[in-house]
């Protein structure tokens, strides 16, 4: 479909948290949604980035409504204080774009035990989704179907996934490379997607004024021009051979432009109920992910298990 962010209805009154939100997708999702009256809250890693991504948005929109949570995703301290931190402001969340994440850097364990990009792309977000979600089963009740979502950002890179799609024996993946890492990653996105789908989304019977409904999305917003490929010092060579043939075919989007996608799962009226736990790809169009993988649900419900055993062992939930 053709969808343009001038297209959203006025968000006045609604809550909106999008983390990675101090450049690139993040920032103009974070911008687009304040365009249209939202009260936003930017995740960074620190107050000084927060401080200076909100004033450049204020710069371009100057009535945009942003508050800054201070959040590192190689700390899960750092993300359980970020919800809690929010649940003593808000009484409302209308939607969370889990958006922040690294790509294909040389692997280590952060001090939670994680390779740092299975947890600042997968374990944070998961984190940080489940202590959220009360507070957005509550808000939903009382509104019409489809006023609270959750959208995680994905990637094309989910094929890069390891031939068992997410190694559970081994997560930080010793014996592979940076690439086979991310795009883990990137296929737990999908999953959790959809495992929150089937948990909370719409189905037949489920009574909203009681229990509920988050509709959910994973995204892939394309080949973006964020910086994110700069920091791959991983695999420069690959991902400078990508880059370079997309700039050549004027497929290297900027990253408002890759930001679309990511505001239509999160705000648009023109998404439906069916389309909940969809993968989307640019813009706002409903697509299949790379890795077969991806709509394995045995694995879908072996990692969403094994994700709650390591947060709840750790205390977490």
């Amino acid at each position: 479909m053709t969808f343009h962010p001038d297209s959203l209805p006025d968000l006045t009154g609604k809550v909106y948290i999008v983390t990675g939100g101090t450049s690139g997708i993040g920032f103009y999702t974070v911008a687009r949604l304040a365009q249209h009256g939202a009260h936003v809250y930017l995740c960074a890693r620190s107050e000084a980035k927060g401080r200076k991504a909100v004033e450049e948005i204020q710069a371009l929109y100057p009535t945009a409504r942003v508050s800054t949570l201070v959040m590192d995703h190689e700390v899960l301290a750092s993300v359980a204080a970020a919800a809690d931190l929010f649940l003593s402001k808000e009484s409302r969340l209308h939607g969370l774009v889990n958006n922040a994440g690294v790509m294909a850097v040389p692997r280590r364990l952060t001090a939670d035990g994680y390779e740092v990009q299975w947890q600042t792309n997968y374990v944070a977000h998961w984190l940080f989704t489940e202590r959220l979600l009360p507070l957005m089963l509550a808000t939903s009740r009382a509104l019409p179907a489809g006023a609270v979502r959750v959208a995680n950002l994905t990637s094309g890179g989910n094929m890069m996934a390891p031939r068992p799609g997410v190694d559970l024996a081994d997560t930080s993946l010793r014996e592979g490379s940076a690439i086979a890492r991310y795009g883990q990653s990137k296929l737990a996105n999908i999953l959790h997607a959809q495992a929150l789908h089937r948990r909370v989304g719409p189905r037949p019977g489920r009574d909203r004024a009681t229990e509920g409904e988050v509709w959910t999305s994973s995204i892939h917003p394309g080949v973006v021009k964020t910086g994110l490929d700069a920091k791959a010092t991983e695999a420069p060579f690959f991902i400078g051979i990508i880059t370079f043939v997309l700039n050549v075919f004027g497929a290297h989007w900027p990253a408002d432009r890759g930001a679309w996608t990511s505001v239509f799962c999160v705000a648009s009226p023109d998404m439906r109920a069916e389309q909940s736990g969809t993968f989307f790809e640019r813009i706002a169009r409903a697509g299949t992910a790379i890795s077969s993988k991806a709509k394995d649900e045995k694995l879908e419900a072996r990692l969403e298990e094994w994700t709650r055993e390591e947060m709840e062992k750790k205390g977490w939930v």
